[in-house]
């Protein structure tokens, strides 16, 4: 976020990112590190299904709106399933 110039504006975007994003899906957002840092912020999600082609399907449209959503400052997406 080299456009953020304090610890409130970072805040300020990533709250806004995490409210866009949980308003199309059904997952939990947390800032998980970097909460200390005002350029620099990383989010976990972390969603629930009882099939895995459905949460499949939904973390790749999850993926695809954050991308969309943050352009150039999304750096790196990991996705860890667990069964």
């Amino acid at each position: 976020m080299p456009y953020a110039h304090s610890l409130k504006e970072k805040r300020m975007i990533v709250q806004k990112v995490q409210s866009r994003l949980r308003a199309r899906f059904n997952f939990s957002l947390a800032e998980i590190e970097h909460q200390d840092l005002w350029q620099r912020a990383k989010i976990g999600a972390v969603t629930i299904s009882g099939d895995r082609s459905t949460l499949d399907r939904v973390v790749q449209h999850f993926i695809h709106e954050a991308e969309r959503i943050l352009g150039g400052d999304l750096i790196d997406c990991q996705v860890e399933i667990i069964e």
